[in-house]
């Protein structure tokens, strides 16, 4: 097996590696507290305690009480429980607004409501994926139940005026959820000055471990359960919490708290350098905004005319690099990313898509590497174009000192 490089993994918009003092956690609680945190006993309310440190420590990261914070099983059942939690209240269809570059766990549901009956309308956005705020006034209906509508972007970085969005449907007295998967731990975030009543986010994003997460609701909400059962979690959410799990997410929130401001602004510097390095690459086309301010601290994302995202990915992994693709494959055919369509790309160009998102363990010598290799992996491909669904030939033409 290839010993893989960790500082060569660029994909921490996908998942990160968990923390060591987050396993040493999980470890510590599968082994001491293993009890029940519904039991009445000892066992029992040793895990209780155990989960009440670790939602203290989620609401310290966002700047809440700990009454607010919901455990779920991730982002996906987060936004799928903010959404369908107050659908469910209305015994007839209503008017549901999200933006037209939503993650799949809110544009689904969306569509799910849709043939339900319900009226949906998707925000446009700039070649730049940034919604006008002019737009949502213009979208909201006497009969609006929610908006949804997500902060960080994943494919292509972009960051909503959330603050104003938010203050927008406050004064509407309409509910605002807040897809943060993607920027809780690597931007500061402060409910107490948000405006917004539901958030969504993922412990695997920020070092904690996967198949957990949270959702803030704000205090006075009414939200109904998905999940029928014990009643766990306020009643919202049903089920046997698992406990290592929330202790792991608990650490990796701990950790956030301490270090989300120089994180931000070390990623901000790789980014720079990252961007700096691939600038006179001309096949690169960047996407998503070009400015630190309305973009992810850790992102950065491209389009190759000419090229499928999914080939670039393939032939960097055979070189122990690991970047994204916004294209899919579907039953051996290329799906371009509906996200660039939606932003104005040509689907030419939108099956070109590539994202590299950074982290704890990239240094600036990785970020030089990796912006080497990818240049020469592109003008590869260019000269030598893969089949359609593969960068098999490209790992043998490359420089001995590139491949790991």
């Amino acid at each position: 097996m290839i010993m893989l490089d960790p500082s060569l993994y660029f994909d921490h918009s996908a998942t990160t590696p968990p923390r060591s003092e987050v396993i040493q956690r999980m470890q510590e609680v599968m082994q001491t507290h293993w009890g029940n945190p519904s039991s009445l006993h000892g066992w029992g309310e040793q895990a209780a305690t155990v989960l009440e440190i670790a939602r203290q420590s989620v609401a310290q990261l966002l700047g809440c009480e700990p009454e607010s914070i919901i455990f779920t099983s991730g982002g996906t059942e987060s936004n799928n429980l903010a959404l369908l939690g107050i659908a469910l209240q209305y015994e007839h269809p209503q008017h549901l607004v999200i933006s037209s570059i939503e993650h799949s766990s809110v544009e689904n549901v969306a569509r799910h409501l849709a043939s339900q009956g319900w009226q949906i309308s998707r925000l446009p956005v700039s070649r730049e994926g940034l919604i006008d705020v002019g737009d949502l006034q213009k979208a909201l209906r006497p009969n609006t139940a929610m908006v949804s509508i997500l902060y960080g972007q994943n494919e292509i970085g972009s960051l909503q005026p959330i603050a104003q969005l938010a203050a927008c449907c406050r004064a509407a007295g309409i509910p605002f959820h807040c897809d943060a998967v993607q920027v809780a731990g690597r931007i500061p975030l402060a409910m107490q000055e948000l405006p917004v009543d539901l958030l969504s986010l993922s412990g695997h994003k920020l070092y904690g471990p996967q198949g957990v997460g949270s959702l803030y609701v704000r205090p006075g909400l009414r939200l109904l359960p998905i999940l029928r059962g014990g009643g766990q979690e306020n009643g919202i959410r049903s089920g046997t919490q698992p406990l290592p799990a929330i202790a792991g997410l608990g650490v990796a929130a701990d950790w956030a708290s301490q270090e989300v401001d120089g994180e931000t602004m070390r990623l901000r510097g790789l980014q720079a350098q990252l961007r700096q390095a691939l600038a006179d690459c001309p096949a690169l086309i960047p996407t998503g905004p070009l400015d630190g301010k309305h973009r992810l601290p850790h992102h950065l994302s491209y389009c190759v005319d000419g090229l499928s995202g999914t080939a670039i990915v393939q032939a960097m992994n055979r070189l122990g690099i690991g970047i994204s693709a916004g294209s899919a494959c579907n039953r051996g055919k290329l799906i371009p990313s509906r996200v660039l369509l939606a932003m104005g790309f040509s689907p030419e160009q939108a099956l070109g898509s590539i994202r590299l998102s950074i982290g704890r363990t990239t240094t600036p010598e990785a970020v030089a590497q990796v912006a080497q290799a990818l240049r020469q992996v592109i003008a590869q491909l260019l000269r030598d174009p893969p089949s359609p669904l593969g960068g098999d030939r490209v790992f043998s033409l490359l420089p001995a000192d590139l491949r790991v």
